[in-house]
């Protein structure tokens, strides 16, 4: 398996100097091209911030980060959104979903910026609907679906044009047990599709659904331990 994420001795400091806060201290790590990951840990462990660093939201203040094979750390701000726009298909525990466009039209917005053509733009979007089982649903607007399909219409909106990689920040938080299940057996499914999916969290449950687990805690990597899974 080839690297597609590459983490070379990241710091991200804040304040610097006497009270400088250490959120990132000399991270490394490589994570292949379709991997399931979880990164576990609990709230002002540095999960957030190294999110953050891997989603191209933020950058460090010293070390390296290979997306691909490409140094963003040197990218402009420009590139790093066109980053993010075509490698990195983001799931947050906020749906972020616009309430007066319908699931269709949700999952399509993202399409149109990459300049994605109308007809392929709808064949997409029906496409990822299908996947995550709303294509009963593709005219509801948000506020006509339940928690869990809201969540699921953001994973479509996040998988729509096949990006490499799949960043999902917590996306359980705002489920019920039922749903929780649902969005986590998606994200599998994907990883047996090929995605490589990086799940964020602070649930030793949810980190226990994916294929490895990498702990951190105080900044720095705890532990990196690869469980034995079978999803097919």
């Amino acid at each position: 398996m080839s690297a597609l994420v590459e983490v070379r001795d990241i710091c991200k400091v804040y304040n610097p100097g006497e009270n400088e806060v250490r959120a990132l201290d000399h991270v490394s790590l490589t994570i292949n091209k379709g991997e399931f990951v979880a990164i576990i840990g609990q709230s002002g462990s540095g999960k957030s911030t190294l999110m953050n660093m891997l989603g191209c939201l933020d950058v460090p203040t010293s070390g390296k980060y290979y997306l691909n094979g490409k140094d963003v750390s040197k990218l402009t701000d420009d590139e790093q959104s066109d980053i993010r726009n075509l490698e990195i298909g983001f799931i947050f525990q906020g749906f972020n979903l616009i309430s007066n466009l319908t699931a269709i039209e949700n999952v399509e917005l993202p399409l149109i910026y990459r300049g994605v053509g109308k007809r392929e733009r709808h064949r997409l979007a029906v496409d990822a609907l299908k996947m995550v089982g709303l294509s009963h649903r593709l005219n509801h607007r948000p506020n006509e679906m339940s928690g869990g399909q809201q969540q699921r219409v953001a994973i479509a909106r996040a998988i729509a044009a096949k990006p490499p990689v799949i960043l999902a920040d917590e996306p359980t938080g705002n489920l019920d047990s039922a749903s929780s299940k649902e969005i986590l057996q998606i994200l599998k499914e994907l990883y047996v599709g090929g995605r490589t999916v990086i799940l964020i969290t602070h649930d030793d449950g949810i980190a226990a659904q994916a294929k490895r687990v990498i702990r951190i805690m105080d900044g720095k990597i705890e532990s990196d331990e690869t469980l034995d899974q079978d999803f097919a």
